[in-house]
């Protein structure tokens, strides 16, 4: 395992001009604003917004990802080519295990995160490819932009990969990540969080999500996770503790299931495009 790259780096760590200086109060403002004019427009009838906003004003740094242009096909083909490939050779069971990648353990809280990834109807997808990356338990990635005073963990990368079961499940050991400071407003702070990418059959077929901790007091304070306005849509992405996951003396378990498609399905972050 290596550590985090730009492509997998947490991009909240991105500051646009100017944002440092909102207080978290505005903040709030200003998402508390959006929110209400959603519960208006659903009163009047409007659709459900189980999506994030790809302009969401709290989040600053937003600006900075959505599509300014058209988009346009590629050729999948072509980009295989300079693609990793994955499958069963190459995905080790070991790998689902952050807690003994190196020689010693890991500092914080051990825990086990299980789910079935499930279609629409409910059916589990087989042999899917499902990666995780975090900050240790001090709320740090292993990364050159993560320079926020916070100790790194000499035991701990934060990188790991399974393939579901026949059945659509996964599970992974790893330590609990602790919540961290970013830059898109005074004193902000983003929620304790792991990240999941999910490949289909294809390199190209990516999808990119995160999971949270049930009870986190950071939520109403956090523009990303508020800039899905369905509060329905934003309670798929936290995960349940499950006693009968936890381990003796062990790890405390959670159960999070991933649904790709339908109306329950779990929200995915936008496909990077040429800008």
């Amino acid at each position: 395992m290596k550590p985090l790259d730009d492509e997998n780096f947490d991009d909240s760590h991105v500051v646009v001009s100017g944002a440092a200086a909102d207080t978290q109060e505005s903040i709030s403002r200003q998402i508390g604003d959006i929110h209400r004019a959603y519960a208006a427009e659903r009163a009047a009838g409007g659709p459900e917004a189980t999506q994030p906003r790809l302009d969401f004003a709290p989040y600053r740094s937003s600006i900075l990802r959505h599509p300014t242009k058209d988009l346009h096909h590629v050729d999948p083909e072509t980009i295989e080519l300079f693609s990793p490939a994955f499958g069963h050779r190459d995905v080790h069971e070991l790998e689902a295990d952050l807690t003994i990648q190196h020689n010693g353990e890991p500092m914080g809280e051990r825990i086990k995160v299980t789910g079935r990834v499930l279609d629409g109807q409910g059916r589990p997808v087989r042999n899917q490819l499902v990666e995780i990356w975090q900050a240790n338990s001090a709320g740090r990635y292993i990364h050159k932009r993560d320079q926020h005073p916070a100790p790194l963990d000499p035991n701990f990368t934060g990188v790991g990969r399974t393939l579901t079961t026949d059945d659509g499940w996964y599970e992974f050991t790893t330590i609990k990540p602790g919540p961290y400071p970013w830059k898109n407003h005074t004193n902000a702070w983003r929620p304790a969080h792991i990240h999941f990418s999910l490949f289909g059959t294809d390199f190209t077929q990516r999808m990119i999500t995160q999971m949270y901790f049930p009870g986190d007091p950071l939520f109403g304070l956090d523009p990303i996770y508020q800039s899905i306005t369905d509060q329905n849509a934003r309670d798929r992405l936290v995960a349940t503790y499950d006693h009968n996951v936890t381990t003796h003396e062990w790890a405390t378990g959670y159960r999070w299931d991933i649904v790709l498609t339908g109306s329950n399905r779990t929200w995915m972050e936008e496909e990077d495009t040429d800008q």
